[in-house]
């Protein structure tokens, strides 16, 4: 009697299907934990959707154990400094951590360049949080942007929402949190720190920064330069 040959599935087919990842959940999660959403991609990939194993998915990788910290003071720490090539834009930045041994490692200090060179790459950042940001500035940007010709004749209420969803955006450029870091711009300056207190497990804050640009507030004369030569020329 004739043995059926086996039927052969494609390994694919085989292994079970991974969890679909909606984009809230990935979120959600990020807000919950601070963590970049890649990690936060890669930790619900590999806990299946399950939000709970992704904290603790995150949590073994280091990642996620910043939220915990945040409520900690953190009096410690350093002053990092960063002088762009040709020395036309330098930057001083303090950040703070808990204990002077964690200011001191390769970590922090790593991350204290990270945020040195993130402020000089933006010359337009004003604040570290949008929170610092005075009402008067809010209250400005609000004037500019009821005035602004694409939104006359609109409904009242559909003009302020309108107006509400951009000053939140101009009031993002302002502050340094909400960047994008320079070196992995699918997260946010607020994230990296997050993500570097998580892993040395202290609180990390970054307190202030000073941007300094050559000649910056300098009024200088716009001399016509031919009749300067000719007027050297005319006293020799």
């Amino acid at each position: 009697m004739r043995q059926s040959a086996a039927i052969q599935f494609p390994f694919s087919l085989l292994r079970p299907m991974a969890a679909a990842v909606s984009a809230k959940l990935v979120k959600e999660l990020r807000d919950k934990t601070g963590a970049g959403m890649m990690d936060c991609k890669k930790a619900l990939a590999a806990t299946e959707g399950d939000a709970n194993k992704a904290v603790e998915w995150l949590r073994q990788k280091g990642i996620a154990s910043a939220e915990k910290k945040s409520g900690r003071t953190a009096a410690e720490g350093a002053i990092g400094s960063y002088i762009h090539t040709g020395a036309r834009v330098g930057v001083l930045v303090e950040v703070n951590c808990e204990t002077d041994f964690v200011a001191r490692g390769d970590m922090f200090q790593s991350l204290l360049r990270d945020v040195s060179m993130q402020v000089a790459a933006c010359p337009n950042v004003e604040y570290v949080t949008t929170d610092e940001i005075p009402d008067e500035i809010r209250e400005r940007e609000k004037a500019i942007e009821m005035g602004r010709d694409d939104l006359e004749g609109k409904p009242e209420q559909m003009k302020e929402k309108i107006v509400e969803g951009r000053i939140g955006k101009r009031l993002k450029e302002l502050a340094l949190m909400e960047q994008p870091f320079i070196k992995d711009s699918s997260i946010t300056v607020a994230d990296l720190v997050k993500q570097t207190a998580g892993k040395i497990g202290e609180n990390v804050k970054v307190r202030r920064f000073t941007r300094y640009t050559l000649g910056e507030g300098i009024e200088v004369e716009d001399n016509d330069f031919a009749a300067e030569v000719a007027s050297m020329q005319n006293a020799g």
